[in-house]
């Protein structure tokens, strides 16, 4: 009966949110609590709730701070002379155009937001495109792919995985930089090839137009206010973005800690005046919020359906009908399906209901759930959310690059779900999972 109560606890967590009937925040929160009172534990149900929010208050701390820091680093422009570097390197040659566009969308996308950075890389490349005569299909799909093969341990996929587990977001990032890294090369050796595809399409065209000036790119960011830049302190806020960087790797310091101290430091470096500091708190602070409210309220959802017993019961019965010796082949397996669930689950439903289940039974085969994590990673709404149309980047890419949601979906999703498989094999290859 536990075991049954959990998972229509799971099934109506998906379709709640899925029909859009209650908000992921009400849904977390409410639906733990009537599957607590349904087995007679109603009374039981806050303690629970506070000690699943008081597991994810660091993974909460670290989104929040993150996004502050990324926020005010993009205000002060950070990216502007980089992005200006990479639009004249690209030049008129498709496949450096094609390469470049993965490089802007990779290096926007390092706040984490995919909504800003297609909002940025696309509309900036697309000139070049249109003025040669390139597929735009091509735009969408080599922005997509970056963007999606980009997790970091600030971004959604890796944050709802890290609360959903209460594993920390470092255990699970650091040992898959290599994943990473094997990922990253596919989408640019793609990247090369489609833009030596249009070259080979076009022909003479591209040559005849390779040395007439290029169209004066449009890099301005959503909700840029004017005023904000600080051009004069770029090397500066370079420095104490890539110290940040390298003591989040280092694990020298918690990851909150390390985003608390540099999105202070950025505050007083680039506006030192109180009034300028809590304007861009404020600018800030929704996207910061909303995300932190569904860690919240998934801390507590896993709260209950851990401490109540669902999860273990469900794994139990999971277990009952799992071969042991299939048990460690779990992570590869999910990694193999992950990108495609994608267009069946949302973020959410996902990584806070299913996932939890999947590791519980890999761990009570003796299995480590932080593999569970890392497997998902390698699809499930990273290089999945480009194309799920569970999402509204997806219809943003499609909208942006000017060509249908169903051709975007049809061309990219092969080549997402590569960039997935690539890195499902790297994982076994690196020894994140058991051959």
């Amino acid at each position: 009966m536990l075991a049954l109560i959990g998972v229509v606890a799971i099934l109506a967590l998906t379709a709640a949110i899925l029909s859009n009937r209650a908000s992921p925040v009400a849904a977390l929160i409410l639906i733990p609590l009537v599957a607590a009172i349904a087995i007679g534990q109603g009374a039981q149900a806050p303690a629970l709730m506070v000690a699943g929010i008081g597991k994810i208050a660091p993974v909460a701390a670290m989104f929040v701070f993150a996004i502050l820091f990324f926020g005010v680093m993009t205000d002060a422009g950070l990216l502007d002379p980089i992005v200006r570097r990479i639009l004249k390197a690209v030049g008129r040659r498709p496949s450096r155009i094609t390469v470049g566009t993965a490089l802007l969308a990779l290096i926007i996308h390092l706040d984490g937001s995919g909504a800003v950075c297609f909002l940025v890389a696309i509309p900036a490349m697309r000139p070049l495109y249109d003025t040669l005569g390139m597929d735009r299909r091509i735009l969408a799909c080599v922005a997509s792919m970056a963007a999606g093969v980009n997790f970091l341990p600030w971004t959604g996929p890796t944050v709802r995985a890290a609360s959903a587990l209460h594993i920390p977001v470092l255990d699970i990032f650091t040992p898959m930089i290599g994943v990473q890294l094997a990922g990253l090369a596919f989408v640019f050796l793609v990247s090369w090839w489609l833009g030596k595809r249009e070259e080979k399409r076009l022909g003479p065209i591209w040559l005849a137009a390779d040395d007439a000036p290029a169209p004066a790119p449009d890099i301005a960011h959503p909700d840029a206010e004017p005023g904000l830049a600080r051009p004069r302190l770029f090397w500066l806020n370079l420095a104490l973005t890539l110290c940040a960087m390298g003591v989040l790797v280092a694990g020298v310091a918690p990851p909150a800690v390390v985003f608390m101290v540099a999105f202070a430091a950025a505050l007083l470096i680039n506006y030192p005046k109180v009034a300028d500091q809590r304007a861009r708190i404020d600018a800030h602070a929704r996207s910061a919020l909303l995300m932190a409210s569904v860690l919240i309220a998934a801390g507590a959802f896993t709260g209950v359906m851990g401490g109540a017993g669902f999860l273990k019961a469900m794994a139990d019965a999971a277990v009952a009908n799992v071969h042991p010796d299939s048990g460690r082949h779990i992570p590869f397996v999910l990694s193999l399906v992950a990108m495609p669930l994608s267009m069946v689950f949302d973020p959410d439903s996902f990584y806070f209901g299913v996932l939890p289940v999947i590791a519980e039974t890999h761990a009570r085969l003796g299995g480590a759930p932080v593999q569970v994590a890392q497997a998902a990673l390698v699809g499930q709404m990273t290089a999945g959310f480009p194309v799920s149309p569970l999402t509204p980047a997806t219809f943003l890419v499609a909208g942006l690059a000017g060509v249908e949601l169903s051709a975007h979906q049809k061309f990219t999703f092969p080549f997402l779900y590569g960039a997935s498989l690539v890195m499902a094999v790297a994982c076994l290859l690196l020894g994140l999972f058991p051959l």
